[in-house]
């Protein structure tokens, strides 16, 4: 009779690059933030108030919608950037972006009835920041020596390139 043996193989735990991380965040972030927006319709006399031209105590006109798609865009634009731009100008951008999204976020909750459900939408979004910013903030930095190695294992590679 043979017994069953436990696996003792771990998983392996792969590093996540900074960049991927941020990517995905944002991503979730966007999510949400779309989201809240969209299951915002089934409370009742949101429809009806859209319908005759009004969101929240707004108008609706180009100007209203225009600010709506840029303020949207932000997030979006985030995920591209996170992955594009240059490290340090990635680090500074995600920290500022991500600082000014946490007061609009909770801003969303201001004044609503619904404080159960704006109020799990705003904690949720903070909490993606939050993670953002901590990412943004840990960025791993490289050490001179390892710079250094770097920059001598790229002259190598040339010198052997151009043998």
């Amino acid at each position: 009779m043979r017994t069953r043996q436990p696996t003792t193989t771990a998983l392996e735990n792969q590093r996540i690059p900074v960049r991927a991380k941020l990517a995905a965040a944002w991503t979730s972030f966007m999510f949400l933030y779309v989201y809240v927006d969209v299951l915002a319709f089934f409370k009742p006399g949101v429809i009806d108030d859209i319908q005759v031209g009004v969101v929240w105590e707004f108008n609706i006109s180009q100007t209203l919608l225009t600010v709506f798609l840029v303020l949207m865009a932000i997030p979006i634009l985030m995920i591209v950037l996170s992955t594009a731009l240059p490290a340090r100008a990635n680090r500074i951008t995600n920290l500022v972006v991500a600082s000014v999204q946490v007061p609009f976020a909770a801003f969303n909750a201001v004044g609503e009835s619904w404080t159960y459900f704006y109020g799990l939408g705003v904690a949720l979004e903070v909490i993606v920041l939050a993670l953002i910013l901590w990412y943004a903030w840990t960025w791993p930095r490289t050490t001179p020596a390892a710079t250094m190695a770097t920059s001598s294992d790229r002259e190598t590679v040339r010198a052997q390139q151009q043998a």
